[in-house]
């Protein structure tokens, strides 16, 4: 890595993105701010073990039920971009057909798309097909809270100021989902990524989690199981809805 600004490495598989890391926030001692990343990071791996044991029942059950009612794994795999632009494996309960991403509208989703599956809606709309990304952030992939991460081709259509999400660890949920989750604009929801890196705190991350927790079980701002999500283009303007698809969010 140099000194100052983003920039691409390439690793032996053509795919390692680094970015130089500033301050989070100003006025931020830097030791500060290595306790409170800590802290969160022992936050994120606590509640995430113990929600995997309390929830492993369910999720094998819903791992079972995809297995049974169309063809193909139980889990989706895309490769993401993590904290720093580090590229990973995000995991879901796949609730499309398999090889959805070969056929229609290729990794677009479009409203009513007939390769949603039954299951596939119903996990969409509860956000149970997220379920599997708990072990994302045991491993160090993800954090609960934190920018959504976006599929590696995003990188280039970001602008400077957009590239600052990637900073934090990225997350289950984020200040965009708990504000406006499945409504807000590209630019409104990638505008409030640079925000919660910029103000970030524990008690930010605690509210995150609570409105998140309200807006699922209210079923307030988010989008029907079959609801569209289409890709990010710099130059539409078109409003977006939140990651609850195997394809593009």
């Amino acid at each position: 890595m140099t000194g100052k600004g983003p920039h691409r490495e390439h690793g032996s598989d053509g795919e390692q993105i680094g970015y130089v890391v500033g301050r989070m926030t100003a006025g931020t001692s830097r030791e500060s701010s290595r306790l409170a990343l800590l802290a969160k990071r022992v936050v994120d791996v606590a509640a995430s073990a113990a929600g995997l044991a309390v929830l492993c029942p369910l999720l094998a059950l819903l791992m079972l039920l995809v297995r049974l009612t169309s063809s193909g794994p139980a889990l989706f795999k895309q490769k993401r971009l993590g904290t720093h632009g580090k590229p990973f494996d995000l995991l879901k309960l796949r609730t499309m057909v398999q090889d959805a991403e070969k056929l229609g509208a290729g990794l677009a989703i479009a409203a009513g798309d007939a390769r949603i599956t039954r299951l596939g809606r119903f996990l969409r709309a509860t956000s149970l097909d997220e379920l599997p990304q708990l072990w994302n952030v045991v491993r160090g992939e993800m954090s609960l809270v934190g920018p959504r991460p976006l599929p590696v081709r995003y990188l280039d259509r970001f602008n400077d100021r957009q590239k600052m999400r990637l900073l934090m660890p990225q997350g289950i949920t984020g200040w965009a989902q708990a504000t406006g989750r499945n409504v807000a604009s590209w630019d409104d929801r990638l505008a409030m990524d640079v925000w919660y890196v910029e103000h970030w705190s524990l008690g930010l991350d605690a509210r995150i989690l609570a409105e998140t927790i309200w807006n699922v079980v209210a079923r307030k701002d988010i989008a029907a199981g079959d609801g569209s999500v289409a890709e990010f283009n710099p130059q539409s303007e078109r409003p977006e809805a939140e990651d609850h698809s195997q394809g593009t969010v």
